[in-house]
């Protein structure tokens, strides 16, 4: 059965040509089971593949098809690569997409472009896997482009509005500047190894480079910044927020399930590279830190439902490369694992809340919807549990095995572990105010709602709650493929540390009830600071990033554009044509219609052709 691992691209990617070839002549219904059915039955193949691969006790499994291309000494083949993370990944896309698939064939039953929404979709999932299972990095690098590509189409998707270009093409733009890094770093690569095939490149690089020569950081520092842009980490981050501006299903796709989790990947799957550059993996820690507590204090201020999930996906991808940064390379990819299961029952359950109250997305303008919206109310409340890691959720084990993996460096160890702390008090003190806010605030403007969606739209809600109750029970085959193991093994933690990392998310959900839920305390009074009120307005405002690039790039090259209006290259085009007219003037007027000056000029112009060539 493991032969057949290249179907698991290959259905989503049939599904996409079936639809988009049909340019919306399908009835819904076969839309949806196309669409979903596609994903699903990829999702069953990667059960039985996963099943009969830990079955069988092989550390990997190689499945070549056909050779892509072949130039001089560079190759590179449609090749797939099977190992523990692999493995997971295949069944988180597989698995949580399926679950956003079928969700979305109630929420976008109403959307008159029903049949391209799912085609962008499938092509979504199937670039996603290729990107995880390709054994070389030109197939990693298709598939990463495949989700650039999908994400710019399935933000843009409702394009009638501008406002939706133009989250499109930022998130675009921003993302490119990443990928340039990349490929640069893939052209050293090859230059330097000969290859592409990922597992040659590790193991050359152990053999011809040493710890922290100058290539090996080259290539890591290249890498990284790829991934800070998929994975929307500083200081690339400013695309994934206005990323909102899609429908629901999309956001809970590229936040749980696919886009942003690839950098992550990028890193854990060439993590032997970071290990042999000590300095770019300490930074790996330090850029996660500072974004995950960025994106904290701005989640803090905002107000539309979905962009605080947006700043927290943010936040919880900031602790993965926390736990990338630290060596804790499994516990990146279990927190990786657990976030995709509460963060898409989270953007699932916010666009049934926003469904449900007519597009409403503004937190203060609901309220007191924990009875009309029981459905609702419990998916935000695992969720929001799960996210800030309250005691045996799937949350909790996976950030507490990155603080301690944290804890364990070497002379930051204490610095990036208070962050981390810190990070978790401000999770539970947004994610809360949100809870609070939507399901026991003060009714807003729409009174006796009714919860919107059928079994199609709250069956993947119930299972996402389960998974995001226990999915940190679940093991993962990571052992194999990080053989180092984990630095906080061989480190005994006080129950003291344990105990703050319990007690401080508690203590931010109290805080936030206080406020929010029992207010008995005001934000009124702290907001009446004009210092509290200029700090808010830097947060809300992304800690003035978009301001920043706006005067750094954007505005320099829109004056560009300005005095260039017309075009200063086109004026070299325009010489040219006016030469080229002059010369066909000249031309025309040596046509007199007299044989004679025919003849003259033919003689004359072999006599100088002879003396051409006499003298030279």
């Amino acid at each position: 059965m493991l032969d057949y691992i290249w179907l698991l691209p290959t259905l989503p990617l049939l599904g996409f040509l079936l639809l988009i070839l049909t340019a919306g002549h399908l009835p819904k219904r076969a839309v949806a089971i196309i669409g979903a059915g596609s994903v699903g039955v990829s999702f069953l193949v990667a059960l039985i593949i996963a099943v009969r691969f830990l079955a069988s006790g092989e550390e990997y499994f190689i499945k070549e098809t056909w050779a892509w291309m072949a130039v001089g000494g560079f190759n590179a083949g449609f090749n797939f690569y099977l190992d523990g993370l692999s493995l997971v990944m295949m069944l988180i896309i597989t698995g949580i997409g399926f679950l956003i698939h079928l969700y979305a064939t109630g929420y976008m039953a109403d959307d008159p472009n029903y049949s391209r929404f799912f085609s962008y979709m499938n092509l979504f999932v199937a670039a996603m896997l290729m990107l995880v299972l390709g054994d070389n990095l030109v197939v990693l690098y298709l598939g990463w482009e495949g989700v650039g590509l999908c994400s710019y189409l399935l933000i843009g998707f409702w394009y009638t509005n501008p406002e939706n270009g133009y989250a499109a093409r930022k998130a675009f733009v921003v993302t490119r500047v990443g990928d340039t890094s990349m490929a640069i770093g893939l052209f050293l690569l090859f230059a330097s190894l000969g290859t592409l095939n990922i597992q040659d490149i590790l193991h050359a690089a152990e053999m011809q480079w040493a710890v922290g020569s100058g290539l090996v950081v080259a290539v890591s520092l290249l890498l990284l910044g790829g991934a800070v842009g998929k994975s929307a980490q500083l200081p690339l981050q400013t695309w994934l927020p206005d990323a909102m501006a899609g429908p629901t299903p999309i956001s809970a796709l590229i936040h749980a399930a696919t886009m942003v989790t690839a950098g992550v990947y990028l890193i854990a799957r060439t993590h032997t590279l970071f290990e042999m550059a000590p300095l770019v993996q300490t930074l790996i820690a330090v850029i996660g830190l500072i974004t995950l507590l960025m994106a904290g204090f701005t989640a803090l201020t905002q107000t539309d439902i979905k962009r605080i999930l947006a700043y927290s996906t943010v936040s919880q991808i900031g602790y993965m490369f926390l736990g990338l940064g630290a060596g804790a390379w499994s516990a990146a990819i279990f927190h990786l694992m657990t976030h995709a299961f509460f963060k898409a029952l989270l953007f699932l359950a916010a666009g049934t809340v926003i469904l449900s109250l007519h597009h409403e997305q503004n937190i203060f303008n609901m309220g007191g919807k924990r009875k009309q919206l029981p459905v609702s109310f419990y998916s935000f409340l695992f969720g929001s549990l799960a996210l800030t890691a309250f005691p045996f959720t799937s949350g909790y084990f996976s950030k507490d095995e990155i603080l301690l993996g944290a804890l364990a460096v070497d002379g930051l160890g204490w610095w990036l572990w208070l962050g981390g702390v810190m990070g978790a008090f401000l999770t539970s003190i947004y994610t809360f105010r949100l809870f609070f806010v939507v399901f026991f605030g003060e009714s807003g403007r729409h009174d006796n709602v009714k919860e919107f969606g059928g079994w199609n739209m709250r069956g993947p809600l119930f299972v996402l709650m389960a998974g995001s109750l226990f999915a940190g029970f679940m093991y993962l085959p990571l052992d194999i493929v990080f053989s180092q193991g984990e630095p906080h093994e061989e480190h005994h933690v006080s129950a003291l540390i344990h105990g703050i990392m319990i007690v401080v998310p508690l203590l931010g959900i109290g805080i936030a009830y206080l406020f929010y839920g029992s207010r008995k305390l005001s934000t009124a009074r702290i907001m009446a600071s004009p210092f509290a009120q200029r700090l808010h307005t830097f947060w809300f405002n992304g800690w003035g990033m978009d301001t920043l690039y706006n005067r750094l790039f954007v505005n320099p090259f829109l004056w560009l554009a300005r005095i260039n209006e017309n075009d200063i290259v086109d004026k070299i085009y325009d010489f040219l044509i006016v030469l080229s007219r002059i010369g066909n003037r000249l031309i025309v007027q040596t046509q007199t219609g007299y044989l004679r000056w025919y003849a003259l000029t033919v003689a004359t112009g072999l006599v100088f052709i002879i003396t051409l060539g006499i003298l030279l």
